[in-house]
């Protein structure tokens, strides 16, 4: 259902809040290299990111990309909206167009069970915050046994 660029944002902001600090920033090379996402790609995503506050960036030999405000602060609908819009929780699933725009009943064969769904998605997305999902990543890291 998420664009891989949802995907790809989602994913790179939980590693920055796993993994950078004040002091530390984490440069798009090491980003990149460890969520195997394509720099060019990753690059173009987290400059979104920052232009929208999500995430801060440092210039220079020490330089890189941390989390902008505060990871509990941050939501997977924020990231989801700034990188696909509201597609996703707007468009008819059948392709007949926006159902959120839909003046009568009967246009889109499922629209009332659909509408159940989306609300839902709504719910969720907007109820994990990038704190929780990185304090459960940081956990399931420590619990991985080499």
């Amino acid at each position: 259902m998420l664009s891989n660029t949802s995907k790809y944002a989602i994913r790179a902001v939980i590693y920055l809040a796993v993994h950078a600090t004040e002091d530390k920033r984490i440069g798009i090379k090491k980003i990149a290299e460890a969520l195997e996402i394509p720099s060019p790609f990753l690059g173009k995503i987290l400059q979104v990111l920052v232009r929208r506050k999500l995430l801060s960036s440092t210039k220079g030999p020490h330089g890189g990309f941390g989390v902008g405000k505060d990871p509990k602060e941050i939501n997977l609908y924020d990231i989801i909206i700034e990188m696909d819009g509201d597609d996703l929780f707007n468009s008819c699933l059948l392709g007949a167009g926006s159902c959120g725009e839909l003046d009568h009943e009967g246009y889109c064969a499922i629209h009332k069970d659909f509408e159940k769904v989306r609300k839902n998605m709504v719910e969720l997305y907007k109820g994990k915050t990038i704190g929780v999902l990185a304090a459960k990543a940081e956990r399931d890291v420590k619990n991985i046994v080499l």
